[in-house]
């Protein structure tokens, strides 16, 4: 599966950026883009917080491993936590 990569840059808090990816299927619309980095936030204690091209854009498409288009087909998205998200 061809997957799109979005980077994505939130404040944690008042000194920390929470660096992640979100992985969806290729011609995911946009708001679903955000609307699952916003599920991710709520599940990591950030509500409220609406993300626009200024956090999250398009970053690349590559070919998502097994595991990866397992989740991807389960629940619409996958994420790459990469800097401060725990």
């Amino acid at each position: 599966m061809k997957v799109s990569v979005y980077d994505t840059y939130v404040p944690k808090d008042e000194s920390t950026i929470m660096h992640f990816d979100i992985l969806v299927e290729d011609n995911t619309d946009l708001e679903d883009v955000y609307s699952y980095g916003k599920a991710y936030l709520n599940y990591k204690g950030i509500s409220d917080y609406k993300l626009t091209t200024k956090e999250c854009n398009f970053c690349h498409m590559e070919t998502a491993p097994a595991h990866v288009e397992k989740e991807i087909r389960e629940k619409g998205f996958y994420i790459i936590e990469m800097e401060n998200c725990n």
